[in-house]
């Protein structure tokens, strides 16, 4: 079981995937605000991050460039989700694990969620 942090300002898709996460046993955070995420890493001991690329007027990519170049909470990965075409490039350079399109299936998400969790969470 992982703690994950959803950061997407649409309340339906946050806690869809919640529900997603929660059925295979994983705790789940949603947040609709960008600019608390690194509190809510610290606070809740997050291993994963659901950032979706456009979040109220706030560009998720500058929020993952933000948390990578922060050694407190660099180590955390961050999974960028969009429904904007040719930006999974752009996410991964500012130091996104991977990348989920929208609209997604919930096998792509939970595949993707688990095999980054494996990646990083290998020691544990």
């Amino acid at each position: 079981m992982a703690k994950i942090l959803i950061v997407d300002d649409d309340q339906t898709i946050g806690f869809m995937l919640k529900d997603i996460l929660e059925f295979s046993d994983h705790k789940v955070i949603v947040s609709q605000q960008p600019k608390e995420t690194k509190e809510n890493i610290i606070k809740n001991d997050i291993e994963l991050i659901l950032l979706d690329k456009l979040i109220s007027g706030v560009d998720g990519t500058d929020v993952c460039s933000e948390l990578k170049s922060d050694p407190e909470v660099a180590h955390v990965p961050v999974i960028m989700m969009s429904a904007l075409h040719n930006v999974e490039e752009l996410c991964k350079s500012v130091g996104a694990i991977d990348f989920i399109a929208k609209p997604f299936d919930m096998e792509t998400l939970l595949a993707k969620v688990n095999r980054n969790l494996k990646k990083e969470g290998a020691d544990g």
